[in-house]
């Protein structure tokens, strides 16, 4: 997601065309999440002026479409999934093939998606999202499944959304958050050297700040051992979360003075009437 309705006039120039979008999201952070991919398999064009807009390290961490993880659960799904890489082949390198599984997904099930991991191209980075509680509560399970991934060099992508539920909601969006939301505990072992982490605070900045205060640490400690790690932070509107990536970077960078600074933003001109 490179734009959001609270964002133009704050983060974004506005207005400003579809085509430059990304480009401008991109001095604020260095990596984004494909959620739209998830949906429909963009045009090959289209993920070309991807490609263009963003510079060289710039990161992609692209979701699968769902008909591949969640409607056929990797049975049949080879038209699908040449589709969906010559697609994104644009973006080389850059790009990481995210397979996001749905609750229903569970260790009987992690068989299939072995056998789909190691189908993919060599050269491709991919990351894994499960949400099944056994994954997490029983340590067959979880050791199952991080073989399989360590197998087909796959990461393990947590998404932690434990300072969401350590209190009612208090707004619409975070009463939609705790609906929709897995409640899953916080997972920290990295599996590559490519770890990805999905953080989900609250509509609170100091109760956002506060929860990932723990990645921090843990996020420092990979760049340390020689990872390289991507972060995304989200909060239950997203309102801010140009901001919060930010500031969530500066605080990594305090422990790990080496790392390098997100590019400057550009100025934002404050949006007029006409």
């Amino acid at each position: 997601m490179w734009t959001h309705k609270a964002w133009p006039g704050r983060f974004l120039p506005h207005p400003l065309p579809a085509r430059e979008r990304l480009r401008a999201y991109a001095r604020w952070c260095n990596a984004v999440e494909g959620n739209t991919t998830f949906y429909a398999t963009p045009a090959r064009d289209t993920v070309a002026t991807w490609a263009r807009q963003t510079d060289p390290g710039f990161r992609f961490v692209v979701k699968l479409p769902k008909v591949v993880t969640h409607e056929r659960r990797f049975a049949g799904v080879e038209a699908e999934m040449r589709a969906f890489l010559n697609a994104v082949e644009p973006l080389g390198d850059r790009a990481v093939l995210w397979t996001q599984l749905p609750g229903s997904f569970a260790p009987s099930d992690v068989d299939a998606l072995g056998r789909f991991l190691r189908r993919l191209p060599t050269g491709r980075r991919r990351a894994v999202e499960v949400r099944h509680p056994a994954f997490f509560a029983d340590p067959g399970s979880t050791s199952l499944l991080e073989g399989t991934l360590a197998d087909a060099d796959t990461e393990w992508v947590p998404f932690d959304t434990t300072v969401l539920f350590q209190a009612p909601p208090t707004s619409e969006a975070e009463q939609d958050a705790w609906a929709r939301k897995p409640r899953l505990p916080r997972r920290t072992r990295a599996l590559t050297d490519r770890p990805i982490v999905r953080y989900l605070g609250r509509d609170s900045v100091e109760q956002t700040v506060e929860g990932w205060q723990p990645w921090t640490r843990v996020v420092a400690g990979w760049l340390r051992e020689g990872r390289s790690p991507t972060v995304f932070v989200h909060t239950p509107d997203n309102d801010d979360a140009p901001a919060l990536a930010r500031r969530f970077h500066d605080d990594v960078r305090a422990l790990v003075p080496g790392l390098d600074a997100l590019p400057e933003p550009e100025p934002v001109e404050p949006a007029t009437l006409f």
